[in-house]
Parts: structure tokens; C-alpha cells; sequence
């Protein structure tokens, strides 16, 4: 618990929402790219920068050996290389090949329209919550 109740409500509301609604996208990216939606989860990490093993561990919320076995996985069909960290030798950095980029293009097309209920709000509604949203997020 937050300390705040209605914030605890909202957060709960906000991921069964996403949760209840994202099933149909998730079959669609497994079906085109062919891979494990476990693998889809870093991949979509590592778009945004480079990570050691144990930042992917922990921003994919999966122990060490997991993240592993999973980079181990992804680096075996070309999609991520590990190379030297450039101010920690001991480390290496995962990061996406051309080959990962384009797994990721192929995410950002695939449709992914909003649940109805949440469509059907009215347009002073939908850009009050994008605003929430932006300073939520940012």
C-alpha cells in the first residue's frame, strides 16, 4: 500500500484495465514474430537502452539466471549482442541488433486499438485523462 487509498484504487482499476484488455495484442506479437512473450518483454526494455543482464533481471522482474537463459535466448536467434561496457569493463551491455529493431517495428504495427469502454468516453474526458496520464508518465 501506497499510504494513499484512492491512489492504491485508481492503480488497481488502471492495471486491470490494461491487464484485461491487452490479450488479443499480446497473441498478435507472439503470432508474428514468432517468439515467447517473455522474450517480446526485454526486447521492448532494451528499445529504450542498452542494460546489463542484471538491469534486464530487474526491469523485466525476473531473477538473474532468467534473464540469462532469456538473453542467452535472443543473442542465439540475433536479435541482441552483448559488448564491453564502456565505463565498467567487468560488464557487458545488451543491446538490439538491426534484427531486434525490426522485431520492434513490428510491435509498434501491430494493432492495438483501446478497449471499448475506454473509446466510448467523450473527447473533454479521454484528453483530461491523456493529460494525467503525461504528467504521470513524465
Amino acid at each position: 500500500m501506497s499510504g494513499n487509498p484512492v491512489a492504491d484504487q485508481v492503480w488497481r482499476s488502471m492495471s486491470s484495465l490494461v491487464l484485461d484488455n491487452k490479450d488479443r495484442w499480446r497473441r498478435a506479437v507472439v503470432d508474428r514474430t514468432g517468439l515467447p512473450f517473455s522474450r517480446i518483454r526485454i526486447l521492448r526494455r532494451l528499445a529504450a537502452q542498452p542494460m546489463t543482464v542484471k538491469e534486464v533481471a530487474e526491469a523485466a522482474t525476473i531473477d538473474a539466471p532468467a534473464a540469462t537463459v532469456a538473453v542467452n535466448d535472443l543473442e542465439a536467434r540475433g536479435l541482441v549482442v552483448r559488448q564491453p561496457h564502456p565505463e565498467n569493463r567487468r560488464c557487458k551491455l545488451v543491446s538490439l541488433t538491426d534484427a531486434g529493431r525490426d522485431v520492434i517495428a513490428v510491435l509498434d504495427e501491430t494493432d492495438d486499438p483501446a478497449p471499448q469502454m475506454l473509446a466510448s468516453l467523450d473527447e473533454q474526458d479521454l484528453q483530461a485523462l491523456q493529460e494525467i496520464l503525461a504528467r504521470v508518465i513524465s
